[in-house]
C-alpha cells in the first residue's frame, strides 16, 4: 500500500503538460511582432545596470577591465538565451521557463520554476523602481529623502533589509506603470518602443562624446588595466551577469506574438547583441574618460561629463537614465501577470488570476495584484537587499531551461497533444503547428547532417556503434539521457562549489582538493559522453540550439559557478520563498491542476465523472454520438438527424452557461460548423 501510494504520488508530481491540438490558440491577443519583442527585451535589460552598475563594477571590482567582465557575462547570458529561443519558438505560450519545464521535466518542478519567475520579475521591478526614485532624488539634491526624514519618519530606519525610509515615489511609479500595462499588450509595447529607442539614442550620444574625450592613459595608471587581477574580472562578470536579466521577458510574451516561431528567436538574439554591445561600449567609454578610482558610482556618467566641463551631456544622460529605467520597469511588470496567468490557467494558482479582460485582452486581476505587491516591495525594502535576492531565482530558471533542452532533444517525442475529442492524448512532435503537411514532407526529404541517417524510431536510443552495450541499450528511449543530465548537473554544482569556495586550496595544490576536482570533472565528462552516445530528435522545423548537448551543458556550468557565488543569506531567503510555494502547490495546485483531471481519468477510469467537468463530459458524449458511422438516408435518417440536432442543442446550451474548458469550446465550434 505504501509503495503504491509513493509511486502514485511521484507520478502525479512528475506528470507532463498536455496541449490541445491547436497550440496557437489563446485567450490573449496575438499582436506583437519581431520589432516589438526586440525592444521589449532591450527595455528589460538596459536599465539601472547601464548607468549605475557599470560604475560600481569598474571602481570596486574589475577596474578598466570591466568591459571584459561584460563580455564574459554577455556570453553566458547568450547561451541561456539560445536555450530560451528554442523553447520559445516551439511552445508559443506565456510562462517561458515554467511551461518549458512543465513539458519536459514535470509539474512540481514547473511550479517551482514558475514561482521563481514571478519572484524574479517582482524583485526586478521593485529594484528598478527604487533605483529610479533614488536617481531622480539625486538630481534634486536628495530633497525627497530629506523631506521624508523631516516630515514623515523623523529620521532614517535602522532595520536590516528594510529601506531607511518608505519610498512613496517608487511605489507611485509602479502603480502608474501597472495602469499602463493594464491597457493592453500593444499599448505597452508601443510605449516601451518609444522609451527604448530614446534610450538607445542616449547610449549613442554617450559613446560618441565619450570616445571623443577618451584618454588611453586612464588604463595605465594605478594598477594598470587589471588592478584587481583576473579574479576581479571573474567577480565582475558574476555581478555584470545580472545586467542581462530580462531577456526571458521575450519568451514570456510568446502567447501574444503573431509569428512566435520566427519572432522569438530573432528578438532574443538581436536584443542580446544590441544590449551586449551597449554595455561593452559604455563601460569602455567610462574608464577611458576618467580613471577607474575617480568614478562616482551613483552618478558615474553625469560626473564624468562634469569633470570634462560638458554640462549639457550630463543632463542628457540623466534624462536617458530615467527613461531607460522606466522602460525596464514596464518590461518586468509586463512579464509578471503573464507568468501568473500561465500558472493559473493550468490550475496551479488560483483560477481567478487567469481571468482575461474582454476589451484589453490582458489578465486583469494578475496585473493589478502583481502591481500592488511590487509597489509595496519598492516602498519598504532596501535596493541592495532586493538585487541580492533577484539573482538566485534567475539562475535556477536558466539552469533548468538549459537542462530541459538536453532532455527534450533525446526524447522519441517532444510532448503530449490531445487530438481526439474524447480526451485521448498521444505523444507528438511540436513542429506540427507551424508547418503544413507539404512542409513536413519536405523536411523529411531534405533532412540534416545530424539526423538524415537516423530512423525516427531510434530517437533517444543508443547510436548504432554503441549497440553492443546491451546493459544500456535495454533502457527506455530518453530515460538514460534524462538521468545523465540530472547527474551531470549535480556534479557541475559540486565542481563549481569546490573551485569557488576552496579556491585558495586549489591554487595552493592541496591534494584532497585536487583529487576531488579531478573526480568531479571526470564525472561531468562521463555523464556528458553518455548523453552524446544517443540519437537526437531534431525533427522540428523551428529554431534549434546549435551544438547540443555542448551549448546547453556549457550554459548549465556557467550558471552553476554563478549560483555558488551567492551568499548564504540569499539561500535562506530562497528557501523561505520555496517553502511558501510548496505550501500553495500541495494544498491547492496539485489538486486543482488541469493535468490532475487527465491523470485521474487515465489512472482511475471509474472516477472520471468526479474529476472531469460537466462541460467536458457533455462535449465528449455529444461528439461520440456525432462520430458514430451511419448509413445513407433511409427510414431511420430522420432519427439520426434528430440525434445530431439534440447533441448540438446540448452543446450550445452548455456553452451559453459559461463553458470554460478550451476543449469544449473547440468542439462546440466544430459541431456548429
Amino acid at each position: 500500500m505504501t509503495m503504491a501510494f509513493c509511486m502514485s504520488f511521484l507520478s502525479r508530481i512528475s506528470r507532463l503538460k498536455t496541449f490541445e491540438s491547436d497550440i496557437m490558440e489563446t485567450s490573449l491577443k496575438r499582436c506583437l511582432n519581431s520589432f516589438d519583442l526586440t525592444l521589449l527585451g532591450v527595455g528589460g535589460m538596459v536599465g539601472a545596470g547601464l548607468y549605475i552598475l557599470t560604475g560600481t563594477v569598474a571602481k570596486e571590482i574589475a577596474g578598466p577591465a570591466v568591459f571584459i567582465s561584460f563580455i564574459i557575462a554577455g556570453f553566458a547570458s547568450l547561451l541561456a538565451a539560445l536555450c530560451y529561443a528554442e523553447f520559445g519558438a516551439r511552445i508559443p505560450k506565456a510562462g517561458s521557463a515554467y511551461v518549458y519545464t512543465y513539458v519536459t521535466i514535470g509539474e512540481m518542478w514547473a511550479f517551482l520554476i514558475g514561482w521563481n519567475i514571478i519572484l524574479e520579475h517582482l524583485i526586478a521591478s521593485a529594484s528598478v523602481a527604487r533605483a529610479w526614485s533614488g536617481y531622480f532624488d539625486g538630481l534634486l539634491n536628495n530633497r525627497i529623502r530629506n523631506f521624508t526624514y523631516t516630515h514623515v519618519t523623523g529620521g532614517p530606519f535602522h532595520i536590516q533589509f528594510l529601506a531607511p525610509y518608505p519610498d512613496f515615489l517608487a511605489a507611485g511609479l509602479v502603480f502608474v506603470a501597472t495602469a499602463c500595462i493594464a491597457l493592453g499588450a500593444k499599448f505597452s509595447a508601443r510605449l516601451n518602443t518609444v522609451l527604448a529607442l530614446f534610450n538607445l539614442t542616449v547610449v549613442a550620444v554617450v559613446l560618441c562624446v565619450g570616445f571623443y574625450l577618451a584618454d588611453i592613459r586612464n588604463w595605465e595608471s594605478d594598477g594598470g588595466f587589471t588592478p584587481f587581477g583576473v579574479s576581479g574580472i571573474i567577480s565582475g562578470a558574476a555581478t555584470c551577469f545580472y545586467a542581462y536579466v530580462g531577456f526571458d521577458i521575450i519568451a514570456t510574451s510568446g502567447e501574444e506574438v503573431k509569428d512566435p516561431a520566427r519572432s522569438i528567436p530573432i528578438a532574443l538574439i538581436v536584443s542580446m547583441t544590441v544590449v551586449s554591445l551597449s554595455y561593452i561600449g559604455v563601460s569602455m567609454t567610462l574608464t577611458l574618460m576618467v580613471p577607474y578610482y575617480a568614478i562616482k558610482p551613483e552618478s558615474a556618467f553625469p560626473d564624468a561629463f562634469l569633470k570634462h566641463h560638458i554640462p549639457w551631456a550630463q543632463y542628457i544622460v540623466g534624462v536617458g537614465a530615467l527613461l531607460a529605467m522606466t522602460a525596464a520597469l514596464l518590461s518586468h511588470l509586463f512579464a509578471i501577470p503573464r507568468s501568473i496567468y500561465a500558472m493559473a490557467n493550468d490550475g496551479l494558482l488560483f483560477s481567478f488570476l487567469a481571468k482575461v479582460n474582454s476589451i484589453t485582452q490582458v489578465p486583469v486581476f494578475a496585473t493589478f495584484i502583481s502591481g500592488i505587491f511590487t509597489g509595496v516591495l519598492a516602498a519598504i525594502f532596501d535596493l541592495h537587499a532586493l538585487v541580492e535576492f533577484l539573482s538566485i531565482g534567475t539562475l535556477v530558471a536558466y539552469t533548468i531551461v538549459a537542462a530541459s533542452v538536453i532532455v527534450q532533444r533525446y526524447q522519441p517525442h517532444f510532448m503530449r497533444i490531445c487530438t481526439s475529442p474524447d480526451g485521448d492524448c498521444d505523444q507528438s512532435d511540436l513542429s506540427d503547428p507551424f508547418q503544413n503537411e507539404q512542409n513536413q514532407q519536405d523536411d523529411q526529404n531534405c533532412g540534416n547532417s545530424a539526423t538524415e541517417n537516423v530512423d525516427s524510431r531510434d530517437f533517444g536510443k543508443l547510436k548504432k556503434r554503441f549497440k553492443n552495450l546491451r546493459f544500456l541499450a535495454s533502457v527506455a528511449p530518453g530515460s538514460l539521457t534524462t538521468f545523465a543530465t540530472l547527474m551531470m548537473g549535480i556534479f557541475m554544482l559540486a565542481f563549481a562549489a569546490l573551485i569557488t569556495h576552496e579556491s585558495h586550496a586549489v591554487s595552493s595544490g592541496e591534494p584532497w582538493v585536487i583529487l576531488l576536482v579531478i573526480l568531479f570533472a571526470l564525472m561531468v565528462v562521463t555523464w556528458f559522453t553518455l548523453i552524446c552516445m544517443h540519437n537526437q530528435n531534431t525533427t522540428a522545423s523551428t529554431f534549434k540550439v546549435p551544438f547540443v548537448p555542448f551549448v546547453p551543458a556549457l550554459s548549465m556550468f556557467c550558471n552553476s559557478v554563478l549560483i555558488m557565488n551567492l551568499s548564504y543569506r540569499t539561500w535562506i531567503r530562497f528557501a523561505i520563498w520555496i517553502t511558501i510555494g510548496m505550501v500553495i502547490y500541495f494544498t491547492y495546485g496539485i489538486r486543482e491542476s488541469k493535468e490532475e483531471r487527465r491523470w485521474a481519468a487515465e489512472h482511475n477510469p471509474e472516477l472520471q465523472q468526479f474529476f472531469v467537468s460537466r462541460d467536458v463530459r457533455y462535449t465528449t458524449e455529444a461528439t461520440r454520438e456525432l462520430q458514430r458511422p451511419h448509413n445513407p438516408p433511409n427510414r431511420h435518417g430522420d432519427g439520426i438527424r434528430s440525434e445530431k440536432n439534440d447533441a448540438n442543442s446540448i452543446l450550445l446550451s452548455e456553452y451559453r452557461n459559461d463553458v470554460t474548458e478550451a476543449g469544449a469550446l473547440r468542439t462546440c465550434t466544430n459541431l456548429n460548423d
